[in-house]
């Protein structure tokens, strides 16, 4: 069973390079020994999306299959309501024991927010956080400051050592470079919608499911 295992949650509206190629990298630095992809079936943050979370999680199933490191997680799918991220930590750490190391991989941007998540300060009693620059974030004089609690809680848990991650199942905050790709799933919604080509921004394998299935038309 694999015992350090990195978390990528979100729409995958569509799935796209960026995701993957952000993924691969955490996977090598961090060493990972699997990296989860979570598709959000309730996002309680967004607009449910017009696409059906069966949908997007078939897409991400077609984009990861050659790559033995990623694996699909439809835990979400499978339960009713809002998809809580505490819920869906809840339940791997009952599937998964408490000697695996989660490590939660989230946008430097959305941790800003962190405090509107649900029951945000237990988050890291079930995973770390690896913290990582989205593209296209805004510049570091025009992106929202930290409010007080959240640098308190940064303080408290940050760890600079990626090894951390690998031998402690929890309670750590680590900020992880990687080199980002420009791609964002709503270009591509509208790149489809323009009927502009999305050659090199997916894999092939999704561009042929949203053709075939005539997604993001509108």
């Amino acid at each position: 069973m694999a015992s350090n295992i990195g978390i990528l949650g979100g729409t995958f509206n569509p799935i796209h390079f960026g995701h993957l190629r952000m993924a691969e990298a955490l996977a090598e630095s961090l060493q990972f020994d699997e990296v989860r992809f979570i598709p959000s079936a309730n996002p309680p943050h967004k607009i449910e999306p017009k696409t059906s979370a069966t949908d997007r999680a078939h897409m991400v199933k077609v984009a990861i299959e050659d790559n033995p490191l990623f694996k699909l997680d439809t835990i979400e799918l499978e339960r009713t309501g809002a998809s809580y991220t505490i819920d869906t930590l809840i339940s791997l750490r009952e599937q998964l024991g408490k000697t695996t190391s989660l490590n939660l991989i989230m946008g430097s941007d959305a941790f800003v927010h962190l405090e509107s998540w649900q029951h945000w300060e237990a988050i890291i009693e079930y995973c770390n956080i690896v913290l990582v620059q989205r593209p296209q974030a805004p510049t570091e004089t025009q992106q929202p400051k930290l409010s007080k609690v959240l640098e308190q809680f940064l303080s408290e848990y940050y760890s600079d050592d990626p090894t951390a991650l690998k031998d402690t199942p929890n309670g750590f905050v680590h900020m992880q470079a990687v080199t980002p790709l420009t791609i964002s799933s709503t270009d591509i919604r509208a790149r489809v919608n323009k009927q502009q080509s999305l050659r090199y921004l997916t894999p092939q394998s999704v561009i042929d499911t949203i053709n075939t299935k005539q997604f993001y038309l509108s």
